[in-house]
Order: C-alpha cells, then sequence, then structure tokens
C-alpha cells in the first residue's frame, strides 16, 4: 500500500471537486464532473488531431478540423466513414458512448448512444423451450437488435458543440460509397472468415463480387445504397433513419426469421439519446472521467483507485510482480462489475459505494491473496443481485479527435459483435446488442443487474477516456474495442502511461492481459518466460499462443505536443497538426 500517496490524494480531492458541475446518481451517490472556471492557458492542450481505426476515416475527421469543424463535427464525419469501411465494428445501426470535453468551460460530458430493448422485450427474451438460446443463436436472431442510438447521439452533442453544418459533415462517407473504398486487410479477414455473420443472406450479397467471389484485400468496393442513406441523413437530419422509410425497412428486417424480433418502428422512432454528468475520479496526477452506467466506467475508476493500494504495481512494465498484481486487481473489479452495472435508471447501481475510498481499499487489501476467481464484494448501497451470465464478444471502435481551440472527444462505438448480427438495411449492417443483457434474468434468487426490460439499455463495456490535470484542463483521451476486455485494455494502458511512464504508443503495445474469474486471455508470446511463470503461479497460467486483439486509441499531451498512440494489432493511425 502507498500510504503517503493516498493521504495526499484525500486531501486533493475536495479541490479537484470544488466548484464542479455535480449531479446525483438514482441511487444517491455523488456523481463528479469537472471545474467549470478553469481557464485555458496558450499552453492548453490543442489540435487538429485524430486518432482513428481506419485512415479513410481519420482523414474524413481531419478534412473537418481543417475547414474549421469542432471535434464532434469531425465525430460525426469519422462515425460516418467508419461505417463504410470498418462496418465489422461500428455503424449507423449500432450505439455508442461519446465523451466530449469543452475547452471554453472546462466542462466534460458525457452521451449515451446505446441501444433501447423493445417495448415488447421481456426478462425471457432469449429464453426458447424454457432455456437460454445458445449464444450464437440468439446473435442471428432477429431479437437481438435494439433501437440503433449512434446516429441520434452524434446529432445531440454536434447541436451542442458542432460549428460547422450538419449537412456538410458527410461528403467524405457519400463520396468513398459512391466511388468505392480499398478493402482493408482486417476487413477482408473478416468478409473471408467464419463467422457466421459475414455468411447471412445479407452479407454475402454484399460482400460477393461481380465475378461470384468474396472480396479481397486490395478490391474496390461500392456501397451505393449507403451513400444514398449518408446522403438523406445530410440533408434530413437523423429522422431520415428514425422515421420514415429507412426506420421501416429497419423493423422489417429485424422482424425476418430465424427467431423475429420486436423491435418496432415505434420502438425506433422513439429511441432519445442522453446527455449525462460524466463520472470522474482522480488518479495519480491526473482526474480520469468516464460514462456513468451503463457503461462500465465505474469498473475502470475502481481499477485505477485500487491500483493507487498496491505497491507491486509500480514495479513497472518488466517487473513480474507488477502483472501479478494488475492480473488480481482485475478479477477484483470485474467481480464488482458484473454483480452491480447495469441500466442505473432501472437499476439501482451502488457507484458511489464502488469508489468509497474504504471499500476500495478493503478490496484492495485481498488482492495478494487473490489465486483464482473472486466473490464479488457488498459495497455500501448495494443490493442483493443475481449472478451475471452476460457474454461480449469483441468487436466496436475507438476513437479520439481534438479540435483547435483544444475541444474534444473520445467515442466508443459499436454494432455488438462481428457485423452486428448480420442482417443489413440500406447499406449498413444492424446491431446485435441486446445479447449484451444477461440471458438469465434471475440467479439465487436474485434479478440480475442486466437483466432484459422493455425500454432498458444493456451494460456496455464501452469506456471512453478523457484526462485532465488536477485544474480541470485536458490532457489526454484513450479508449478501446475488445467487449469485457475492454476495461483491461484501457486500464493497461493508463497503467503504462501514467504509473509506469511510458510514452503512449508503448503503452498501448504493451502485451494484454485479461483476468475475469476463471477467464485469463492474454499475448502470451509477447510475455517474458519469467512473467509468464509468476502469472501461473498466481492462478493465471496463459495458453500458448493466444493473443488478446485490442485496438486502443489515445494520446497525452506532453511538452506541447501530442503524445499518441494507435493499436499496432489493428489498422488504426494517429494524425496531428497541431501549430
Amino acid at each position: 500500500m502507498r500510504p503517503l500517496h493516498r493521504r495526499l490524494a484525500a486531501l486533493l480531492v475536495p479541490v479537484i471537486l470544488a466548484g464542479c458541475q455535480t449531479g446525483t446518481a438514482p441511487n444517491g451517490g455523488a456523481v463528479a464532473a469537472v471545474p467549470t472556471s478553469a481557464p485555458v492557458r496558450s499552453e492548453a492542450a490543442r489540435g487538429p488531431f485524430v486518432a482513428a481505426a481506419n485512415p479513410l476515416a481519420a482523414e474524413a475527421g481531419m478534412v473537418v478540423l481543417r475547414r474549421g469543424g469542432s471535434a464532434v463535427d469531425a465525430a460525426v464525419a469519422i462515425q460516418a466513414v467508419l461505417g463504410l469501411v470498418e462496418p465489422q465494428s461500428s455503424g449507423l445501426g449500432g450505439g455508442a458512448f461519446l465523451m466530449s470535453y469543452d475547452a471554453e468551460s472546462g466542462t466534460v460530458t458525457a452521451y449515451d448512444g446505446r441501444e433501447t430493448a423493445p417495448a415488447s422485450a421481456t426478462p425471457e427474451l432469449f429464453y426458447e423451450d424454457g432455456k437460454p438460446l445458445p449464444f450464437i443463436d440468439a446473435v442471428l436472431s432477429g431479437r437481438s437488435t435494439g433501437a440503433p442510438g449512434a446516429v441520434a447521439m452524434l446529432a445531440m452533442a454536434q447541436k451542442d458543440h458542432g460549428k460547422l453544418a450538419w449537412r456538410d459533415l458527410f461528403g467524405d462517407a457519400e463520396r468513398l460509397a459512391r466511388d468505392g473504398f480499398t478493402v482493408s486487410p482486417r476487413l477482408a479477414g473478416m468478409i473471408n472468415g467464419s463467422s457466421p455473420q459475414a455468411r447471412t443472406r445479407w452479407a454475402t450479397t454484399y460482400f460477393t463480387r461481380p465475378d461470384g467471389r468474396r472480396y479481397q484485400a486490395g478490391d474496390t468496393l461500392k456501397n451505393p445504397a449507403y451513400a444514398e442513406t449518408v446522403a438523406q441523413l445530410a440533408a434530413q437530419g437523423p429522422g431520415a433513419l428514425y422515421g420514415g422509410p429507412i426506420g421501416r425497412r429497419i423493423a422489417a428486417a429485424v422482424q425476418e426469421g430465424p427467431r423475429p424480433g420486436g423491435l418496432s418502428e415505434a420502438d425506433i422512432a422513439g429511441y432519445r439519446p442522453l446527455r449525462r454528468d460524466a463520472l470522474c475520479r482522480p488518479y495519480q496526477a491526473y482526474v480520469v472521467c468516464v460514462p456513468p452506467p451503463p457503461s462500465s466506467g465505474v469498473a475502470l475508476l475502481q481499477f485505477l483507485a485500487m491500483a493507487e493500494d498496491t505497491p507491486d504495481l509500480d514495479k513497472g512494465a518488466r517487473s513480474p510482480e507488477a502483472w501479478v498484481a494488475f492480473g488480481r486487481l482485475q478479477r477484483l473489479m470485474y467481480a464488482d462489475r458484473d454483480r452491480y452495472v447495469g441500466d442505473n435508471d432501472f437499476v439501482g447501481v451502488p457507484i458511489a459505494g464502488l469508489l468509497d475510498p474504504d471499500y476500495v481499499a478493503g478490496r484492495a487489501a485481498l488482492a495478494p491473496q487473490v489465486n483464482g476467481p473472486v466473490e464479488a464484494g457488498a459495497p455500501t448501497g448495494s443490493p442483493p443481485r443475481g449472478t451475471d451470465r452476460t457474454a461480449e464478444p469483441g468487436g466496436t471502435s475507438h476513437f479520439v479527435v481534438v479540435d483547435a481551440w483544444g475541444n474534444a472527444v473520445s467515442m466508443t462505438t459499436t454494432v455488438e459483435s462481428i457485423f452486428g448480427n448480420g442482417r443489413m438495411v440500406d447499406g449498413f449492417f444492424l446491431n446485435n446488442q441486446l445479447t449484451d443483457f444477461s440471458f438469465t434474468p434471475t440467479e439465487d434468487g436474485h434479478p440480475a443487474a442486466n437483466a432484459v426490460a422493455a425500454g432498458k439499455r444493456p451494460r456496455s463495456s464501452m469506456t471512453p477516456v478523457l484526462i485532465l490535470d488536477r485544474q480541470g484542463r485536458l490532457v489526454g483521451a484513450i479508449g478501446s474495442p475488445g467487449g469485457s476486455s475492454i476495461l483491461a485494455y484501457v486500464a493497461k494502458a493508463l497503467v503504462g502511461t501514467l504509473e509506469w511512464n511510458l510514452s503512449m504508443q508503448e503503452a498501448i503495445a504493451l502485451p494484454n492481459l485479461v483476468v475475469r474469474g476463471d477467464m485469463v486471455g492474454a499475448d502470451t508470446q509477447m510475455m517474458t518466460p519469467d512473467i509468464r511463470d509468476a502469472l501461473g503461479a498466481a492462478g493465471m497460467p496463459l495458453r500458448p499462443n493466444a493473443t488478446e486483439t485490442s485496438g486502443l486509441h489515445g494520446a497525452i499531451w506532453r511538452d506541447g505536443r501530442w503524445d499518441a498512440g494507435a493499436d499496432p494489432r489493428r489498422e488504426g493511425v494517429a494524425v496531428s497538426e497541431v501549430r
């Protein structure tokens, strides 16, 4: 334990929260935002800067920034292109969380574009013959699709923070869809891989060339239907998707077999994004801000708080003891997350209890004895909850934007699994986001926090992060795709750059280690033998030749420039034109 560091942090917390905007969570816990009075200094972090999962999307964002657009303006353009060139990960038919930093006021806002279950949904949504469906059968069904939220959320954020006209943000996406774009190696691998979502009748039609072959890396792929969709979005606003013919076709595709879903035109038209207070807490010399539930950002903050009570973690990236501590803290974090986090508008997530310093210290004190799966703790305000049965396959995309004024966006966006549920409408894939609910609504006589309910948002591991200094000024942003592994990926990068003093690129490139219950995943061959042996001895044996495919993008403002990184495991780039 590092008692001096903890005492200093405790003294500084009131300073950080003084003068903040604060909200109240439904369970009565304080949700701290960031100071509103911090001045923007001449040396403040600024752009243009973009880090995104595909060079075409990054360039679309930079085009908007060069034209005088804001970070949120660029985010709209980036998402529109990502949905075309990286459809296995995100798109117009999916959802997202967006963290926005406003440089003029110094405020952070969380925008919630998570999908919602239809009005017809029941806790047994994924039951058949009295038992839960096999996971892949549920994914491929119409039942898996929730009302899409990404477009509505971006429209809300752009109305709040945009500088350019909405209609002028889709040009690159429309052009690339009409003229064609070059299929990347990663997309080609997904098109030609074993995923059943890539083999549905919709996906097969889209991904088959006129000569009968499936598209390969280097081929030019055109999507005129997508071009027409984004042209309508540009001209009509988000209502083009949430009402009229597009919404009607989404509902029709969902209601087709196998296993038709209940998502209706009314569910789609009635979708509303949410503007929420950010959840911010100190870590080292910084303040880390994340979205509140249904995002799992509270779990990341709990991990970081436990990390400050764990002495071995500060021994550095080459230390076996540090990696063992990292894995043990994950087991504690995931146990609490899986038990308590859900849609806070439906269940009482004990946010304040999970982040209470005494509770955090007690959980961290358990770490040296953790050599296998652990039980969730009992934070103050936690109601009885059943064991969670949620499966979260990896997918998703993350990007970071900073504009010339220092406004920033950290956004994680997804259609859930690879190509969502494999159904397409007007050039884009539909999400399978409802499979992020727990298939089993009750366990041990208690309801699961993440059980299905009509209108409810499934719990998400998406955790876009903004990093501030103790005066509330922007100093960084990060996030990753990866299903439930997102929390481990982002924690690794934050520890690497803020605790171990690595560059952002070095921190992102570190081996991944994910320890959730009895599941242990790692970039095994990237770990040195002494680290592998130490992990195995501590109940975390690594599988031979296993990999963990993160997609981290992030940056820290250091010495008047962006220390940026893009995950070498994927195809992302970081582009800066700071002047």
